[in-house]
């Protein structure tokens, strides 16, 4: 019960920690470090210096407490940290971001706007996926927060959705749609795929941009200035797209793919074939068969697959393969740079073994 309670304090210094502006933290390092020199240097007591500790500390909290207003104009939703902080650079300060760091494309979407729903995902991402055990231990409270902040919005502020081309933005995308349907607000969905075609020329690689993170700061701009100005989605458009949230909450899938233009679910194992044969091809470039990071192999996967997957289900899929004894493995599957893999002679055809495995 002790240990727990610590836990718990740590966790809420950290949160106030991470909430502290720069100008805060220098002011508040100042502060203490001028506090220790008066305790070297003169007659203050411990006693006084844990009292003063004491009382900022709590002074810190309230400070903390209170909401903090700005003058914000126009709020943009994103779905990743990348394409967040390439839009912090490309956005007035006077625009803000709010960020779903989710991956919507793997996992249970199943009911998720729903308590139990959210509880189902959290579950099945402690059990299969190699996450922070902070981000699982805080899961249900950010997810709610985030979800009562868009909901919250004022009415009068515009809101510009970014997506693309993929199964993450796309299914995350209607998923907020879905949780702003009863908003008053002018809605905006940027399709960066779109928008990039009609700025620019694509580049060989297909499916460029995989993702709104993958576009340079300077271009997301150019994107935004073009379109912000734009009619905002038809109230017939959004509540298409809130249903089609509503469908999709109906399945029980773990991986969601983006093909002809819609979102489509398929089984867990899709991708298992095609981690074999990079595998293979990996294999294929030694001089005989040797262990590699599994980091090598997840990355080669990640850079052809033309899919917005995340290298944490790759590597959930080869953990499987290991078990089902496709693989082998020299260290701990704790997290993907802790361990090598190698396929099993019997399962890798470029060393003359019968290609046994079958998806």
């Amino acid at each position: 019960m002790k240990e727990r309670r610590i836990i718990s304090m740590t966790e809420k210094i950290k949160k106030v920690v991470e909430h502290l502006t720069e100008k805060e933290a220098k002011s508040l390092l100042f502060q203490h470090l001028s506090l220790v020199q008066m305790l070297e240097e003169t007659d203050y007591t411990e006693e006084q210096f844990l009292e003063h500790m004491k009382k900022e500390y709590q002074g810190l909290l309230r400070f903390l407490s209170k909401p903090r207003q700005k003058n914000y104009t126009t709020i943009h939703i994103v779905f990743g940290y990348s394409p967040a902080g390439s839009l912090k650079v490309a956005l007035p300060r006077e625009e803000k971001i709010i960020v779903f760091s989710e991956l919507f494309s793997i996992g249970p979407v199943h009911l998720l706007h729903t308590k139990k729903g959210l509880e189902q995902r959290r579950k099945w991402l402690f059990q299969h996926i190699n996450l922070d055990e902070q981000y699982i231990h805080e899961y249900l409270e950010n997810y709610q927060q985030l979800v009562a902040e868009i909901k919250n919005i004022p009415d009068h502020m515009p809101i510009y959705i970014w997506t693309a081309n993929n199964a993450h933005e796309q299914t995350a995308a209607r998923f907020v749609l879905h949780s702003l349907q009863d908003k008053q607000n002018d809605i905006h969905l940027l399709n960066v795929n779109e928008a990039y075609q009609n700025h620019w020329s694509t580049p060989p690689r297909e499916h460029y941009p995989l993702g709104t993170g993958e576009v340079a700061p300077e271009k997301l701009k150019i994107i935004y200035e073009a379109n912000k100005c734009g009619q905002p989605l038809t109230k017939e458009l959004r509540n298409k797209l809130a249903k089609e949230w509503e469908k999709l909450s109906k399945t029980t899938e773990v991986l969601r793919i983006w093909g002809d233009d819609e979102i489509k679910n398929v089984p867990e194992n899709y991708f298992d074939t095609f981690i074999v044969d990079k595998a293979r091809y990996l294999h294929s470039e030694q001089t005989k068969p040797e262990f590699m990071k599994s980091a090598r192999l997840i990355g080669e996967v990640l850079g052809h697959v033309n899919q917005y997957i995340g290298d944490e289900f790759i590597e959930y899929r080869l953990r499987q393969l290991i078990l089902q004894g496709i693989f082998e493995i020299e260290g701990v599957p704790k997290a993907m740079r802790f361990y090598s893999v190698k396929l099993k002679e019997e399962y890798n055809s470029t060393n003359g073994g019968r290609n046994k495995f079958v998806n």
